[in-house]
């Protein structure tokens, strides 16, 4: 059997560790990484990715016209646990296979949520630019003992969020149709999006991107806050309302804000990146060395899989997709892309 044209549109896939692209190769693959740095436009993924079998997609827009244009397509492997950027629809009514790397990074983001939370109470990286610029200046942070954080979207990430939460002494709440018993042993309380926002001294956010959880967070979520709350988004960043997030910050109705997703990668700077109490990270919560191991051999054992005419172990179906972001089943004419929950 021939071997296939693997083409990765994901940024970091074979450049933070080549152990997947060596065993796509040592299989007989012929293999292109991103050479952009960058995800790639619909005209980009067209000349890039036209002649290949399977695509290990990155954080790329995958619509349902550059879908048709990629005529040998078998396979599109997402290398992470997001669909927003993938026509699902379009994809599955060609026969083309969608498979998902689930929970591939979920300790990782936790990590890093709690990572960004510590440096916002902390003012760690203030005071680390202002040292390193020959100002020393203490700034006195928050204590996260004794106080409440909100998760919203108690899956996999907000689950192991919820157990690294413990561990600091914080009361937790969580948010979620779907409500999951095994975060309860961590001391988590399900309660309404309303409450969970009044009571929450952090709100973090760990749900998919779809037509139900879009601009979920607008002016009147933000309001609900306390003054002295911040908000950390490590989800997807059509989750809150960009114009609502912007004049809470400048006029201070939110006190702190992290997010590690943009609408575009990379991002058009807005005027509050360059505060104080705003964090932007580029889109790494789930990088690391490990992580890209365990993505890429999902991915490999996948496109290996279809490439040998086996059903891939975790292919996406309609039966095993949730259209809804908190857990709403819906039949397939109202699929949405979703996340790894």
């Amino acid at each position: 059997m021939a071997r296939w044209t693997v083409a990765s549109t994901a940024v970091t896939f074979g450049y933070v560790s080549p152990r997947a692209v060596e065993r796509l190769e040592k299989a007989g693959c012929k293999v292109r990484l991103n050479p952009y740095g960058r995800p790639l436009s619909t005209q980009e993924m067209v000349e890039f990715a036209g002649k290949a079998d399977a695509i290990v997609l990155g954080n790329d827009i995958l619509s349902a016209k550059c879908i048709r244009k990629l005529k040998k397509l078998k396979l599109i492997a997402r290398y992470g646990v997001g669909f927003d950027g993938v026509d699902l629809h379009e994809a599955l009514m060609n026969n083309i296979q969608v498979t998902a790397a689930p929970a591939s990074n979920r300790e990782e983001t936790a990590d890093f949520t709690m990572g960004l939370i510590l440096n916002l109470a902390r003012h760690i990286s203030v005071m680390s630019n202002n040292l390193k610029a020959g100002v020393w200046e203490k700034r006195a942070g928050i204590s996260l003992y004794g106080k409440t954080i909100g998760i919203i979207g108690v899956g996999q990430v907000g689950s192991a969020v919820a157990r690294r939460a413990m561990g600091f002494g914080l009361d937790v709440l969580g948010y979620d149709i779907d409500q999951r018993s095994e975060p309860t042993v961590y001391g988590l309380v399900y309660t309404t999006l309303n409450d969970l926002l009044r009571r929450s001294d952090i709100v973090t956010l760990h749900l998919p991107l779809n037509s139900s959880s879009k601009n979920l967070i607008g002016a009147k979520e933000l309001r609900l806050l306390k003054p002295s709350a911040m908000l950390i988004n490590t989800a997807r960043s059509g989750v809150i309302r960009e114009e609502a997030l912007e004049k809470a910050l400048m006029t201070k109705q939110l006190a702190a804000y992290a997010t590690d997703v943009f609408d575009e990668e990379p991002p058009v700077a807005k005027d509050y990146f360059r505060y104080d109490n705003v964090l932007v990270t580029p889109h790494v919560a789930g990088s690391t060395i490990e992580s890209a191991d365990r993505m890429g051999d999902i991915v490999v054992d996948n496109i290996l899989a279809a490439m040998d005419g086996l059903e891939p172990p975790d292919l996406v179906t309609p039966k095993n997709l949730f259209a809804d972001s908190l857990g709403v089943h819906r039949p397939m004419a109202y699929l949405a892309p979703l996340d790894e929950r």
